[in-house]
């Protein structure tokens, strides 16, 4: 059985709202391990404006929130429900974070994840993103979950 979550669900998992929730769906999700995300990246998304004119790309660093983003559904959708109310989970560190090619818009970037271990509340992911099969970027991070204040 594949799990899928759409944006709806996905909103109930974390804090972000618009603009700053960049993924739209969480599918194929083995619990507590692996997922694949989808950004739709469009023409009219709030970064594309000054980023850059005449030659718009989805900046890096929203490329590693997206990673960020959709581990913490993975996990959240993962872990037990008491366990994780009234919490947050914050990124710590990106490590090896790789830009191969540039994400333009009007297109669906792809980003497979995995959990590689987790220790208490610090856990530690791996990801690559695709648009059709091209590898556009990939990173390693670390993130934690807090409490909600």
């Amino acid at each position: 059985m594949t799990i899928s979550l759409n944006k709806d669900q996905i909103e109930k998992l974390l804090p972000h709202r618009e603009p700053m929730l960049l993924i739209d769906e969480l599918l194929n999700i083995k619990k507590l391990f692996s997922a694949t995300a989808i950004v739709n990246v469009k023409k009219d998304s709030f970064y594309v404006q000054g980023h850059f004119p005449g030659q718009p790309v989805m900046p890096g660093v929203l490329i590693v929130e997206a990673f960020g983003q959709a581990a913490a559904a993975l996990t959240a959708h993962g872990i037990d429900k008491s366990t994780y109310e009234n919490k947050l989970v914050f990124l710590m560190s990106v490590e090896k974070a790789r830009f191969r090619n540039p994400v333009i818009p009007n297109c669906k970037l792809e980003l497979n994840i995995e959990a590689i271990r987790s220790h208490g509340r610090v856990w530690k992911y791996k990801g690559e993103a695709f648009v059709e099969d091209k590898k556009m970027a990939d990173a390693q991070w670390s993130a934690t979950i807090v409490d909600r204040k």
